[in-house]
């Protein structure tokens, strides 16, 4: 197989998602001359184009958009830019240390590309029946939920008509309600977390407004069906989750789909040696978004799962903006480097650290809360001093906290920095 040799770049992007065409964009307005976007599948827009609900672009582009509409969007902002190019149907094998880039493409066979700074973007995918190890038979009828929305917003396929859904993730949710409207009947939704970990406003619109049940602490504890899926047998979950005895009852359905988590796609990550968060299982990064691998940034959903893509965006906006200044060699200088913890009731926070050149500078937390909480403050802090504190009504484990980190206030942490829930009456 012949190796065609193609130029360095100075940001090279892997996935053409809404995080890498975002982080491409802004890597162009940061002054990056050439920048090069590669992307797996035969279109541009990552997963967006088959979400064809609206809810998309509020925060991002002040606008109520549908996820093709959001992906318009981002593919519209670097079509024809000078020095942007993409590269569609082309699957990423490898990156090794020098940011040289092995991709496969159906046209040119194998290809070899350098960057003088990469930016991961490669998202997440579903977890499968076999990730959580549902007992029972192994009938046809068993989706995750992504796939069954592929079925039917693309491909014109129902995937059948007596659904039961597990887990109250926002894909699930959404897909309760669109199998609704295509004429599928959703026997219930089973979370088996005493909360739902979907957003309130899919809860609400989704499930609530047709009248669907949402069954929570419960599980399924056995599929049946030979050929096809004929039912499902649940049951309660104590605090331990683990099904409780005597609790069991069941569902008859002939499909069942899967929304029980997201997993980042970090093969590539872990082929860079990129050290990984064992909570997020995205790379550890600064509030630039570069990873411990000088050079290598990532964003969006293969650092850390979203609940909204504006939140995809924006994160990616900062990796492009500091991988174009690594490639113009704008991020070289003495800065120290300070860890930032999750303390009481955080379960996660991102960036896990913060490299503070002199001055300060600015930083955007990403976090969630352990269990959901109400009329709480969050509260920064280092060395024992509170540096910010933020009043939050409602606190849930499936939404998103962003805060925001003025340039002073980063110039304030010493020795480290620990991101808590400061209860009423603490």
């Amino acid at each position: 197989m012949n190796e065609v040799c193609f130029p360095t770049y100075d940001v090279i992007v892997i996935g053409g998602g809404p995080a890498g065409l975002s982080a491409a964009h802004s890597a162009h307005q940061e002054g990056a001359q050439s920048i090069l976007v590669i992307e797996r599948d035969r279109e541009l827009g990552g997963i967006l184009q088959q979400c064809i609900h609206n809810g998309f672009g509020l925060h991002h582009f002040k606008e109520e958009l549908t996820g093709p509409g959001y992906a318009h969007r981002c593919i519209a902002a670097i079509k024809d830019l000078p020095g942007v190019e993409v590269m569609t149907d082309t699957m990423v094998l490898e990156v090794l240390p020098d940011k040289t880039v092995v991709a496969v493409n159906p046209k040119a066979g194998m290809i070899q590309v350098k960057g003088k700074s990469v930016i991961l973007t490669m998202g997440c995918r579903e977890r499968t029946r076999g990730a959580i190890r549902i007992p029972g038979e192994r009938p046809a009828g068993v989706f995750t939920a992504g796939a069954a929305q592929r079925m039917v917003n693309m491909e014109g396929y129902l995937p059948g008509k007596k659904v039961v859904i597990l887990g109250s993730g926002d894909i699930g949710l959404i897909m309760a309600r669109r199998m609704t409207l295509e004429g599928a009947k959703v026997e219930a939704v089973l979370e088996i977390c005493p909360y739902s970990n979907g957003l309130t406003r899919n809860i609400v619109q989704c499930l609530e407004d047709f009248d669907i049940p949402l069954h929570l602490a419960h599980t399924i504890v056995k599929v049946h069906g030979e050929g096809r899926v004929t039912g499902v047998t649940c049951a309660k979950v104590d605090a331990h989750m683990q099904p409780v005895a005597g609790t069991e009852f069941f569902i008859e359905c002939d499909t069942l789909l899967l929304s029980v988590g997201l997993i980042p796609e970090n093969e590539l990550s872990r082929g860079l040696d990129v050290p990984l968060h064992p909570l997020t299982s995205g790379p550890l990064v600064d509030q630039r978004r570069q990873t411990l691998v000088p050079g290598v940034f990532a964003a969006g959903n293969v650092v850390h799962v979203h609940d909204l893509v504006d939140f995809v965006s924006e994160e990616a906006e900062i990796a492009g903006k500091f991988a174009a200044r690594y490639a113009q060699g704008a991020l070289v200088g003495e800065e120290r480097s300070v860890q930032v913890q999750p303390g009481d009731g955080i379960r996660t926070v991102v960036p896990q650290r913060l490299t503070v050149p002199e001055g300060g500078e600015q930083a955007r937390l990403f976090l969630r809360v352990a269990k959901p909480e109400l009329k709480i403050s969050i509260e920064v802090q280092s060395g024992g001093t509170t540096i910010l504190s933020r009043r939050q009504a409602v606190a849930k484990p499936g939404e998103m906290i962003v805060i925001d980190l003025p340039a002073e206030k980063v110039a304030q942490v010493r020795g480290g920095m620990t991101v808590l829930v400061k209860r009423e009456g603490n």
